[in-house]
């Protein structure tokens, strides 16, 4: 099956306000950054974003925080956005911050069609603020659902005609868990080739979780933050 669209303005085509969205990558490592860029200019609003961080200022998810596109956030880190900041502390913006892991979990859980997990990170802390904790092995531990959304955006170094995706590294990230939760998940990718060109032993994420695929262009690669000495 050729799941092929010409670009992400084809790829968006049914998002609409105040829909559920996840969005791969790890800071900006490995973001889809052409979807976002059409998402921020197609002034849908109401959005709830799934993402390991809130990418910064003007850049990655920041472009949809940028215009208010966004209400809430669920992800693990948010510390290099002072617009999300400012929208946070203004209570313009709701935020649901999640341990890493069971971020990562979650989501999984979500593609992997498990509804609930225990987990013992959390217990004592905020985070079980409102949820059902059992003792396992003499640990506590909390009850955390799992994530799915209705568009899951992923990026992929390679791709093929039926979905079939190869992550560049360490850009598979959260990319691969999500790209199985999204009830409509969008690839973008950097070369896409016919289907069969692809080494089926080294495909990461099998093209049936995939509905929409294109080849993206002009992209950017920004680092969150330079260390220098």
């Amino acid at each position: 099956m050729n799941k092929v669209v010409k670009d992400a303005y084809q790829a968006i085509k049914g998002a609409t306000d105040n829909m559920i969205m996840m969005f791969g990558g790890f800071g900006l490592c490995g973001i889809p950054e052409n979807s976002l860029k059409v998402l921020a200019e197609s002034g849908i609003r109401g959005l709830t974003c799934i993402s390991n961080n809130a990418g910064i200022d003007n850049f990655g998810l920041g472009v949809l925080l940028r215009d208010k596109q966004m209400k809430k956030m669920i992800a693990s880190y948010v510390g290099e956005n002072k617009e999300f900041e400012r929208q946070f502390l203004s209570g313009e913006l709701e935020v649901d911050l999640i341990p890493q892991g069971t971020l990562a979990e979650r989501i999984r859980a979500g593609g992997a069609g498990i509804p609930a997990f225990y987990v013992p990170a959390g217990y004592g802390t905020e985070v079980a603020q409102g949820k059902e904790t059992r003792e396992y092995n003499g640990k506590m531990h909390l009850l955390e659902t799992a994530l799915t959304a209705d568009f899951a955006f992923v990026k992929a170094k390679y791709g093929d005609y039926s979905g079939n995706l190869i992550y560049n590294a360490t850009a598979n990230n959260f990319n691969n868990m999500m790209a199985m939760a999204g009830k409509i998940t969008i690839a973008e990718v950097e070369e896409l080739v016919p289907t069969g060109e692809l080494d089926p032993n080294k495909i990461h994420t099998p093209g049936v979780f995939v509905q929409r695929i294109f080849q993206g262009a002009d992209y950017e690669k920004r680092i969150e933050f330079e260390t220098t000495r």
